[in-house]
């Protein structure tokens, strides 16, 4: 190869390599701008969440009493995800953690909303007790996950 077939090549990398620098950046800023209006909306629906549910506690009946029970453990879950974005946002590295929680809230949410609707029921489907039970497995995994991850954590500290 010539010289003066080299020195062009050198210019293109360089003019490559700085338009690749450039839209990394670019796409980064706009990545934290995404996850900033996420973890804005999620504020606003843990509050209109909590919002509704505080208005159970004006009418004290055993729906309005399991709908509270409901919308706070859903608030709880929202409010999980938002500190996932946060940590994102902080650069700190990413936990399984906080997945396995929402995980182990969900299905306790789900248990207390299916025994809430057949605890007045004289004889409850089975199909709801089997979901009870299967909720009930998804809880002692998703703990023993969380154990794991927890003493897999310590050890690579």
């Amino acid at each position: 190869m010539y010289a003066y077939q080299i020195v062009p090549e050198l210019f293109m990398d360089q003019a490559k390599s700085k338009l690749t620098t450039m839209l990394g950046k670019i796409l980064l800023k706009i990545d934290v701008l995404f996850h900033v209006v996420a973890a804005i909306l999620l504020l606003l629906a843990c509050a209109f969440i909590l919002f509704y549910a505080s208005l159970n506690l004006l009418e004290l009946s055993r729906s309005s009493m399991i709908a509270l029970v409901n919308d706070v453990l859903l608030a709880l879950i929202i409010l999980e995800l938002l500190w996932t974005v946060i940590r994102f946002l902080k650069k700190q590295k990413f936990t399984l953690g906080p997945f396995l929680a929402i995980g182990i809230i969900a299905a306790i949410r789900r248990i207390l909303l299916i025994e809430a609707q057949t605890s007045l029921m004289e004889h409850p489907p089975t199909d709801k007790l089997y979901e009870i039970g299967v909720s009930a497995g998804v809880i002692i995994i998703l703990i023993i996950a969380y154990y794991l991850d927890a003493k897999t954590q310590k050890i690579l500290e």
